[in-house]
């Protein structure tokens, strides 16, 4: 049975501080620091101490904080890939959300969603940001490792897992799954049928114990 564990990262100084995050390379605040200790020991409880596992992140800063405490609490040294990253807002990142809201162009309800501009100089297309995180999954997916964590961003996730349940990218311009900062979202092959099983999305509950401030 394989199993993918795709990590959200926890709370980051662009949350806190309302800036547009994508490239902007915030850091964990104290509470996402205190957040990463439970989902390491999340994973820890769910992954046996016996098998290979590997952890995957994007490299931006907050993502790498969370996968070096995922690392260090199963044993292993994580693989930083800048295509995990989340989508780039271009010259957005790092300003003021309040910013990026007046100048944002939505996509059309029909239509090129995958390829339209949204209005902001720099910012990658929702197709830009599929093709990179299906080209990392499919990467990943090729080890023949039982246990895998991929440390990611919120809007990356709902390429991370359409690419694990074989959507094409083409038909992936309405699909959007939603997970909160810090969760866990389980993903399941058989050994048998080699179905390919979303199990648990967005699943919070290691965080509840853990104190805001």
């Amino acid at each position: 049975m394989r199993k993918v564990y795709v990590v959200t990262h926890p709370e980051a100084t662009h949350h806190v501080d309302r800036v547009v995050g994508g490239w902007f390379d915030s850091r964990l605040t104290a509470a996402g620091m205190r957040a990463t200790a439970a989902i390491a020991e999340a994973l820890r409880a769910r992954i046996p101490e016996d098998t290979d596992v590997q952890v995957y992140s994007s490299d931006l800063l907050r993502t790498a904080q969370t996968a070096e405490a995922v690392g260090e609490a199963l044993g292993v040294a994580p693989i930083f890939d800048a295509r995990l990253r989340e989508k780039s807002y271009g010259e957005a990142g790092g300003r003021p959300q309040e910013w990026l809201d007046r100048r944002f162009v939505p996509p059309p309800a029909v239509g090129d969603r995958l390829g339209h501009d949204e209005g902001i100089a720099g910012a990658e297309t929702k197709m830009a940001l599929a093709q990179r995180i299906y080209a990392a999954m499919r990467e990943i997916l090729d080890s023949p490792c039982e246990h895998q964590v991929i440390v990611t961003h919120g809007f990356a996730l709902t390429f991370a897992v359409a690419a694990w349940i074989g959507m094409p990218i083409e038909s992936a311009d309405y699909v959007v799954f939603r997970a909160a900062s810090g969760s866990i979202t389980v993903l399941t092959e058989d050994d048998f049928f080699h179905n390919r099983e979303v199990s648990i999305l967005g699943d919070a509950r290691h965080l509840e114990a853990v104190p805001a401030t």
